[in-house]
């Protein structure tokens, strides 16, 4: 049961990274070289998918608290990576998830005024957060698996 726990956890995890990950980058792409017609193609995907990574992140989340229940929050590696946590979790929900579906609204209305970029450089600042902090949790699990 423990290692379907930790397998769940690591798969929700990397999956989860590599959709953030996936979104940040598209944006910087639409944005930086493709038309309008793209970017809002991309807002309009993201505030899909974004509705899968909730899930994957909730469950990373669970089961992250499942495999240390007592980890004392900021101490050691599981206790940077239980600190991090709730920042990750409440920057996508207050801050990314409201972006997306604001930043697709004004997208397929053909909107793309300054409300738009302010708000879609809050969101990339906010995805770079996040991307960093999960970043972080990554390198605190590899360094256990050295030390072990």
């Amino acid at each position: 049961m423990k290692k379907t726990i930790k397998v769940v956890h690591r798969t929700c995890a990397i999956l989860a990274f590599l959709t953030i990950a996936c979104f940040f980058t598209s944006t910087l792409i639409s944005e930086l070289f493709a038309s309008q017609q793209a970017v809002a193609t991309v807002k309009s995907v993201i505030s899909y998918a974004v509705w899968g990574l909730i899930p994957l992140m909730a469950i990373t989340g669970a089961t992250g608290a499942k495999m240390a229940p007592h980890a004392k929050m900021g101490v050691g590696p599981i206790g940077r990576k239980k600190k991090r946590m709730p920042i990750i979790a409440i920057n996508g929900l207050v801050i990314l998830l409201p972006a997306a579906l604001y930043l697709n609204s004004l997208s397929s209305q053909g909107d793309f005024g300054s409300t738009f970029y302010t708000i879609q450089a809050i969101e990339l600042i906010a995805g770079a957060v996040n991307l960093t902090l999960m970043a972080l949790n990554l390198r605190d699990v590899l360094s256990m698996k050295k030390s072990v």
